[in-house]
């Protein structure tokens, strides 16, 4: 009983750590998300870490249209890396999970 309750444990710790290595791998995957026609683009780490903004001339002209592309290519941007970000993690805490009696229905 012990011993099941100890592998269960390492089990665990070992899956916590996969995670943080997981957390720390996304910080480094980048992807770049573009309005619609292609006059802001930005450049987000799967871990939502907004790393560049490229803004084209013709958009510094009118403050609100800018700050409509901005709102909505962000938003896409999180979208996005939350997703990649969830999906990521998921996998791993499932493939970690012991296999504990009546918690099968989780895997």
């Amino acid at each position: 009983m012990f011993g099941d309750m100890m592998g269960m444990m390492n089990k665990i710790k070992e899956t916590q750590e996969k995670v943080e290595a997981t957390k720390e791998r996304l910080k480094t995957v980048s992807f770049e998300e573009k309005s619609s026609d292609g006059l802001l683009q930005v450049t987000i780490t799967a871990a939502r870490e907004i790393k560049n903004i490229s803004i084209a001339d013709e958009l510094l002209e009118d403050k609100e249209q800018l700050e409509d592309y901005l709102v909505l290519t962000l938003n896409k941007a999180i979208e996005r890396a939350s997703e990649m970000n969830e999906a990521e993690l998921a996998a791993v805490a499932k493939d970690g999970m012991p296999d504990i009696p009546g918690l099968d229905m989780f895997k």
